[in-house]
């Protein structure tokens, strides 16, 4: 109960039903008035006995709260309000009827309030044939219409106020009990507070159903909520209809505004002759730094299914220092083209200043001729060198070999001692291949052949002498990612919706970051060893990296044999080192007590000093971890030295989240002061009287709150709506290699597969897996709605003359005897 009252004050709603103990109904009889009371499940069942014996219910509730002929009220809103909650306490709702005008049609002079369950729903039994079959069958509908008489008139005065003109408060139906009360519309209400819930569940991707049972356990149970599932998911989707064909435009506009508050952000857009969005590309500020960081190596890989367009989502992941994805930027493409991903690669040098070392991708040709047009060596830069997915081309050699060969032979085991093998040299790699193909008789593969010829862009040996080339061998960095973002993103998301989980995944994922900071940061890991050295390391490296460090001490220590060591000449030891866990290979190694080289190459590939440096440290008694062997993105604090790219924002931007830091904060002062109140009851009550007393007085007063419409708090949540006519429109149905719809041929690999997955339920006109056959849009543009009652015969919600209402008499069907 005291959450319930701390939320109406949140939301600056006041009391909807009023005090609690007027809701109760006396279980009383009267014989010598003639009123009775009984109650039924879900109904209050308090009639008074007409002369005919006809039953008329009155509501119980407090005589304050029972409006009475000639009471006034300021404005017409306020009569409504006092009518609303009097049904809201009774137990029935109310509904707007007849409006009388002045000559100008400026002034209501009249307004009529009845219950919903007045008048009498027309019935149409429909037409059938002699087969007794119906031409169209109509969803089962239920009628709460029964005539009831009960009314609530207003009439304008000469000062302008209003007064009950008219009032009859009997009903001639049961009214709805306490425990049923909170399904009237009277009581539900989709407040500021609970829209805020909807939003925010939204963007980590919980649906309305989770939202709702959440609000029911935050509230303290689902009578406390205010609102139905059905209003929830109404909510939800309202927040799509808010955007509807101005999606496009009101990213490009948002995206604008926060460039205005952080001058660091970059974006980027591009459409077509129709004027539809057909590209978008962005990097924030900190992605942008995090790439001056960490841009050695750059993952490129594309996503689909995130967004109602169908446009291909495409981030740009690297390796942070705690050795995990980081993003730099992303991008969404409606197309599959050279030019579309060579505009992409484009921006993403203006954005980051410089070419990625490395870039792996896929096996995708349209990525590859881009990259090669893209990231070359002008204007200072340095060209980017394209890497092929190792595991893609891998996982297709049962596929292109077949299973027998694979599976049932030595074949893949042999070839992965070459392929995957980082320390072997290229014509090493070269030879055991040829030996492998000859022997196994693969000469006349094709395919072989073409994997062979391309083997540069693929095959770790020949990468050995590039600079951190061994962080990514895969595409494994972008399918994490991928990954994470399936968690927030959904196919029917728009473009607004799909920015804001996009920001709510990289907060998830930065989070992370800061929490292996801290670790890092506050506490040091347990050293295994007695040598100095490895303390060192414990205080300059991150934690993930220490412990790759740490494994290569402890292998040093007792897996490596010293086949030869020269004499030190000018500071410098040669060294010749069996390594026995890497089938007893010999290494050579030159050694100082600055600096250490192994022909393993692993420090120029990983920026990780291998077990052979180690052991030729050790030997030379180095006890202080050298200096020119510790890389910047490693070390515990990252020294980002001069930068131009500034994470910080405008006092503008911080301005825009007051409101919603604001009320986090009286969220967090109320739970602290519930804390303090403990289980004791006299404490407890004292909290609940000082909630309800607050709630009292935010009630009384008059604020403009009321003019915060449902529509501002959308525009507040999702961005104002473009005024005039709009320069940017939606995309344009996408049809990719990765949509649903797309037609192209499947292995039957891939056809087993998608077997065994679970069968997803789609729409049988479109296969569409938003929406079912029944809301498909082909359908609406199939048939039409028919126009029901014409403006003139327009039912009683609306203005106009009050509409008098018959029982229509049943159809009765003729059979033949």
């Amino acid at each position: 109960m005291i959450t319930s009252d701390l939320i109406k004050i949140a939301d600056n709603q006041g009391s909807v039903c009023g005090d609690k103990s007027h809701l109760s109904c006396e279980d009383s009889s009267d014989a010598s008035t003639g009123v009775c009371s009984t109650e039924s499940e879900g109904y209050v069942n308090s009639y008074i006995l007409s002369p005919g014996g006809r039953r008329y219910f009155k509501p119980t509730v407090d005589a304050s709260r029972i409006p009475f002929r000639g009471q006034v009220f300021e404005t017409l809103e306020k009569g409504c309000k006092f009518y609303t909650n009097y049904g809201g306490l009774s137990g029935f709702d109310i509904r707007k009827t007849t409006e009388k005008r002045t000559e100008e049609k400026k002034t209501i002079i009249l307004k009529q309030y009845v219950c919903n369950r007045e008048g009498f729903n027309d019935v149409d039994l429909g037409s059938s044939d002699c087969s007794g079959s119906k031409e169209v069958q109509g969803r089962r509908t239920m009628s709460r219409r029964c005539g009831c008489k009960a009314k609530f008139v207003l009439k304008i005065t000469s000062v302008k106020t209003y007064y009950v003109f008219s009032f009859v408060e009997l009903h001639n139906h049961p009214l709805v009990s306490e425990s049923g009360r909170h399904f009237l519309k009277a009581n539900r209400k989709m407040t500021v507070g609970l829209r805020n819930i909807v939003f925010d569940s939204s963007k980590v991707n919980i649906g309305p159903r989770k939202t709702f049972c959440f609000a029911k356990e935050l509230y303290g149970g689902y009578a406390n909520v205010g609102a139905t599932l059905c209003d929830f998911r109404n909510c939800d989707r309202d927040l799509k209809l808010y955007v509807g064909e101005r999606d496009g435009q009101m990213m490009i506009d948002k995206f604008k505004v926060m460039q205005e508050t952080c001058k660091s952000l970059y974006y980027a857009y591009d459409v077509d002759s129709d004027g539809h969005l057909t590209k978008f590309f962005w990097a924030d500020a900190v992605g942008r730094r995090n790439f001056e960081l960490y841009g050695d190596a750059v993952s490129f890989d594309a996503t689909f299914d995130t967004n109602k367009y169908n446009m291909i989502f495409a981030p740009f992941t690297g390796v942070d220092k705690h050795d995990k994805c980081v993003t730099f930027a992303a991008c969404l493409l409606s197309q599959e083209s050279v030019t579309d991903y060579s505009w992409v690669f484009s921006h993403f040098v203006k954005a980051m200043g410089r070419n990625p070392v490395v870039i792996v991708t896929d096996q995708c040709a349209a990525i590859k001729v881009a990259i090669r047009d893209t990231f070359v060596a002008v204007n200072g830069l340095v060209a980017s060198k394209h890497r092929l997915c190792m595991w893609h081309i891998m996982d297709k050699f049962p596929m292109k070999l077949g299973n027998r060969l694979c599976k049932e032979t030595d074949f893949m085991e042999k070839m992965k001692t070459y392929v995957w093998s980082s320390i072997i040299e290229i014509d090493e790699f070269e030879a055991g291949w040829i030996a492998i193909i000859n022997e196994f008789k693969l000469e006349d593969n094709k395919w072989l052949s073409d994997m062979y010829a391309i083997r540069s862009c693929w095959i770790p040996a020949y990468f050995r002498n590039d600079p951190m080339f061994g962080l990514m061998r895969t595409t494994s960095r972008s399918e994490s990612e991928n990954f994470l973002f399936s968690q927030f993103h959904k196919q029917g998301d728009t473009l607004c919706e799909f920015c804001l989980r996009f920001q709510s995944a990289m907060d998830r994922q930065r989070n992370e970051t800061v929490r292996l900071d801290n670790e890092s940061n506050s506490s040091l890991p347990v050293t295994l060893s007695t040598w100095f050295i490895e303390d060192d390391a414990a205080n300059l490296f991150i934690r993930a990296i220490f412990y790759k460090l740490q494994e290569e001490i402890m292998v040093c220590c007792y897996d490596m044999q010293i086949k030869r060591m020269s004499e030190e000449v000018d500071g410098v030891t040669h060294f010749e080192i069996r390594d026995v866990k890497v089938m007893n290979k010999l290494f050579k190694g030159s050694v100082s007590r600055n600096h250490a080289v192994c022909s393993c190459n692993k420090f120029v590939m990983c920026g990780i000093v291998c077990r052979h440096a180690f052991c030729g440290l050790k030997q030379i008694g180095v006890i202080k971890f050298p200096k020119t062997l510790v890389l910047n993105r490693w070390m515990k604090i990252v020294e980002s030295g001069t930068s131009s790219i500034s994470v910080s924002v405008s006092n503008d931007c911080l301005k825009m989240e007051q409101t919603s830091l604001k009320m986090t904060e009286i969220w967090f002062d109320f739970r602290q002061a519930v804390n303090k109140a403990g289980v004791q009851a006299d404490r407890l009550d004292y909290v609940h009287k000082t909630v309800k007393q607050l709630n009292a007085e935010l009630d009384n007063q008059s604020g403009d709150f009321a003019d915060f419409t449902k529509k501002d708090h959308m525009g507040a949540m999702l961005g104002p709506q473009p005024v005039g006519e709009l320069t940017i429109l939606v995309p344009k149905n996408c049809k990719n290699k990765g949509n649903y719809f797309k037609k192209r041929l499947v292995s039957e690999r891939e056809k087993a597969l998608n077997k065994s997955k679970k069968r997803i339920r789609k729409c049988k006109k479109c296969e569409a897996v938003t929406h079912d056959a029944r809301t498909c849009p082909l359908k609406k543009e199939e048939n039409p709605k028919k126009k029901g009652k014409t403006e003139a015969d327009g039912d009683d919600s609306r203005t106009g003359p009050e509409k008098k209402h018959e029982r229509p008499q049943k159809k009765q069907a003729e059979f033949g005897n």
